[in-house]
């Protein structure tokens, strides 16, 4: 992902935005010169999605390692810029649905995985959980993510509160691992070119070696990827890589934009788990881009058998899988992600209310307008998107009041980027004062707590991050995981915490 020379600076500046004109010059020349030289022979990359986000988008996470160990060896030898393969939904997902043990999963895929990276996604100090956990905790993550195979850590956090990802982004750096800071992208009154621009700069200097805009939503538009992409250039010259959605139908032509404009890499779907609430489809861009100057190196041939796999997979979850016909064009107002949408439509329809889906997915803008406006993205997606449910399935705004939602406005998850409105937040916190530090300043540390309560059922190190992240789940999880690699009759011992699972 190196860029090399081509157009003139001139021919840069002619094809200025008004907005990028406006800019302030890149603090380091050699940066800026890099940033506007723009190489017409570059090859554009791709990272797979298939193994992590398509699934998520399209089906709840629920695929399977079985369902994947086919065609590991197969996709190791396409020549993938990395492969999505873990974080994100994937951890709880594989204990809460398929009896999975999910860093046995990464350990797994990094033993077919000998060629290409492994990528996964990072919610900042939320990690792959739904709250703020202790920075012992967040180091740990990362340490042992590392240690089982990881080698990019894409790590955004939901309200693009960088306080929130300067933990995670230190120990990446320390393990030696390639560090992708996230721009969650989204639109309001208060997210401009400039604010996002500014934000890249600040996370070049946290250690960055690469940038991602994160359109979860699928509402980036060609021109601003254009925009963006020349400005986070200008203003780094870092590569860049572009994850979006093809809920709206905007995301292919977002991502030719923002490969004219100089993006590094695209994130994309096997065909069979592509387009609606998931990726652009791999094999389209391999083929649109094959003979050009940006042309990926991939042979769309040696990506069919893998397809044909993939398209059994999918048959064989028929049921669960999300069936979204065509463009979705009401997600523009609503700005709802695919995991978002797809989680939506399977609670209501669990809850007989599947009808409501249309008056749900109009809440959603004014509770998101009253919290501030907060991307929506892993976890203020679920807490926007569960009191915009439960307004309507109440018949009342504000009368249910979920823990997270209080959590929001109390500031426990960050600062929003805007102000929240005043009277709600008073009536959401009834006197009581949000707070101003980062938000884990104030956990304490809770790694040795939690190897006390679970010391009679651990394995292996990692089983400590699983109690601690989902404690819930993992007292069951992890008992009979117990019980079977050692053979050993459970009957009596207990565990000591009785904590819920955060929703």
């Amino acid at each position: 992902m190196v860029s090399k020379k081509a157009h003139s600076s001139a021919a840069v500046e002619d094809g200025k935005t008004d907005i990028q004109k406006k800019m302030p010059p890149a603090e380091e020349p050699a940066a800026q010169e890099n940033a506007r030289e723009i190489s017409a022979t570059r090859r554009v990359e791709i990272t797979e999605t298939v193994l992590r986000d398509a699934h998520q988008s399209l089906m709840a996470t629920r695929m399977s390692l079985d369902d994947m160990l086919p065609v590991l060896d197969q996709m190791d030898e396409i020549g993938y810029h990395s492969l999505e393969v873990w974080g994100g939904a994937t951890f709880d997902a594989c204990m809460r649905f398929l009896n999975e043990d999910p860093w046995e999963r990464l350990r797994t895929l990094k033993k077919h995985f000998k060629k290409t990276r492994l990528q996964m996604l990072l919610r900042g100090q939320n990690l792959v959980g739904y709250r703020h956990y202790a920075d012992d905790t967040a180091k740990e993550f990362v340490k042992r993510a590392v240690g089982n195979g990881i080698d990019i850590i894409r790590i955004f956090d939901a309200l693009n509160d960088l306080r929130n990802v300067e933990v995670t982004a230190a120990q990446t750096k320390a393990e030696g691992a390639h560090l992708q800071l996230c721009i969650a992208y989204t639109t309001s009154p208060v997210h401009t070119v400039e604010a996002f621009v500014k934000l890249a700069a600040q996370m070049k200097d946290l250690g960055a070696d690469s940038i991602c805009i994160k359109d979860m939503a699928g509402l980036l538009t060609p021109t601003a990827a254009k925009e963006l992409v020349h400005g986070i250039k200008q203003a780094t010259a870092l590569p860049i890589q572009v994850h979006s959605h093809y809920t709206c139908g905007l995301a292919g032509l977002a991502y030719y934009a923002a490969i004219e404009a100089g993006a590094d890499v695209i994130d994309c779907a096997l065909s069979p788990f592509s387009m609606g609430t998931s990726q652009p489809c791999t094999e389209t861009f391999v083929a649109s881009l094959a003979g050009s100057q940006w042309d990926t190196g991939l042979d769309i041939r040696q990506l069919t058998p893998i397809s044909n796999h993939f398209k059994k997979i999918r048959a064989k979850y028929d049921k669960i899988f999300v069936k979204v016909q065509g463009a979705n064009t009401d997600i523009l107002l609503a700005q709802i992600p695919g995991g978002m949408y797809s989680n939506l439509v399977n609670q209501l329809k669990e809850a007989g209310q599947q009808d409501k889906l249309p008056q749900v997915l109009e809440e959603v803008p004014y509770v998101r307008a009253a919290m501030g406006y907060p991307p929506l993205v892993t976890p203020s997606s679920q807490i926007v998107g569960t009191q915009a449910t439960l307004n309507v399935l109440s018949g009342e705004r504000w009368k249910i009041i979920p823990k997270e939602v209080y959590n929001i406005f109390k500031g426990m998850y960050g600062q929003t980027p805007a102000p929240m409105d005043p009277e709600i937040q008073k009536k959401v916190l009834g006197g009581d004062k949000p707070i101003t530090c980062r938000p884990a300043d104030l956990i304490e540390p809770e790694l040795e707590k939690a190897r006390k309560e679970v010391a009679s059922w651990i394995t292996q190190p990692e089983d400590v991050l699983t109690y601690v992240l989902f404690p819930a789940v993992a007292k069951d999880f992890l008992v009979k995981k117990y019980a079977r690699e050692t053979m050993t009759d459970i009957g009596l011992n207990e565990f000591v915490d009785d904590s819920a699972y955060p929703v």
